[in-house]
């Protein structure tokens, strides 16, 4: 089965932003970084090397067509497959998007090479940038992010506080917590004192609930996230989905079937392939995506199972689907 498109995916439910309609501009696992709970898997070789990895025309192409059909979102968020800041052209794409359409666009950037200027003169065109920061010293920097040998966790933070101050647009800072890595009182201390200078809009909590680039990482439960929410202070929210897997009903079929874009709608099987190349899904999240119930999305899962395209995978007893590798 071949996916009708290359670079757009979703629209897809997101914790952080709703409808969101997904755009890669860099190759799988083209990163700075080689995350130990990265759901996409290992990054083989980081780098810092900006160059024009995928050319922006086709996929401003997709985004006119999907347009066209009909596309539904509460934002365009350039994410997907790698760390897009290390597209060359992110500003003109940015540009483009915006003589398309009013939806607002997002990065979700992991933040590493905002110490560039380059890179926050092109970031600054979004209405919404979603860096990272998991750590509050350089050891932990090192073992939870196993970044590029460039950069350091002061170039991260210092190019964070610089693009805080030239942006004007919002800025929701992750925060993943690996039990046993970050999760002592020390370690909160230290994030807290960072996100202080940083000085965020938001600042959204996460932990390894889907399976991650490194075997056994350990989730936080949600009365921890909420506890540390608490000690980080009143911008902090959980993002993470904690919640037991809940079987798809028509309630929210019918919520699904009001903002669905005419792409989904067209090829699920398709629509499918396109999410499972981003991301593990579990069968709900799939339900909810493509706004099909739990019979109807068993079908394609079994099918595309048969023909070797995916397979599942369990992580604390919840099963996920993932391309086969």
């Amino acid at each position: 089965m071949t996916d009708k498109r290359k670079y757009l995916y979703g629209p897809v439910p997101s914790r952080r932003l709703g409808l969101s309609c997904g755009i890669d501009i860099v190759p799988l696992k083209v990163c700075t970084l080689d995350c130990i709970y990265c759901q996409l898997g290992t990054t083989a070789r980081t780098t810092i090397e900006r160059k024009e990895y995928l050319p922006i025309e086709p996929v401003l192409a997709e985004l006119k067509e999907a347009l066209a059909e009909g596309l539904e979102a509460n934002y365009i968020t350039l994410a997907g497959s790698g760390e897009p800041t290390l597209n060359s052209r992110l500003g003109e794409l940015i540009d483009g998007i915006k003589k398309l359409t009013n939806i607002p666009v997002a990065i979700l950037t992991n933040g590493t090479l905002l110490y560039r200027k380059d890179v926050r003169a092109d970031c600054v065109k979004a209405d919404v940038v979603m860096p990272s920061l998991d750590a509050g010293d350089e050891q932990t920097f090192q073992k939870i992010n196993r970044p590029n040998g460039i950069i350091s966790i002061e170039k991260l933070i210092s190019g964070l506080c610089t693009f805080r101050k030239e942006f004007s647009g919002q800025i929701w800072l992750e925060v993943f917590f690996v039990e046993g890595i970050n999760t002592d009182a020390e370690h909160i201390t230290k994030i807290k004192k960072t996100i202080e200078m940083i000085n965020p809009d938001k600042v959204q909590l996460n932990t390894a609930v889907r399976p991650a680039a490194v075997p056994n990482i350990k989730k936080l439960n949600t009365e921890k996230l909420q506890e540390i929410a608490h000690q980080l202070g009143p911008k902090c929210e959980v993002v993470a989905d904690l919640s037991p897997t809940q079987c798809y009903n028509q309630k929210q079929r019918d919520t699904r079937n009001m903002m669905r874009p005419h792409s989904v709608t067209n090829n699920k099987a398709q629509a499918l392939l396109s999410m499972l190349k981003r991301r593990p899904c579990s069968l709900n999240d799939i339900c909810v995506a493509l706004g099909i119930n739990r019979n109807e999305a068993i079908t394609h899962i079994s099918d595309l199972q048969h023909r070797g395209i995916i397979q599942s995978d369990e992580k604390d007893g919840k099963v996920y689907f993932i391309i086969s590798s």
